[in-house]
């Protein structure tokens, strides 16, 4: 189901969907990471962007 764009509240503002392909491609680019990454690293830990972004940026970093 497609988000309601029309509400702007901020309840999932704090996660990552990954059926959402506009989510995935804004956070690649605000990362730096690819859009596939992205999906790995929301399979791996979850949708939470404060881990999203901690784990990406240590991918970033070449760990």
């Amino acid at each position: 189901m497609a988000d309601d764009k029309t509400k702007t509240d901020f309840r999932d503002r704090d996660r990552v969907s990954a059926d959402e392909d506009y989510k995935v491609e804004y956070f690649a680019t605000k990362a730096g990471i690819t859009p596939q990454q992205v999906k790995e690293l929301i399979a791996k830990y979850g949708n939470r962007r404060e881990t999203l972004e901690r784990e990406a940026k240590a991918l970033g970093s070449g760990r």
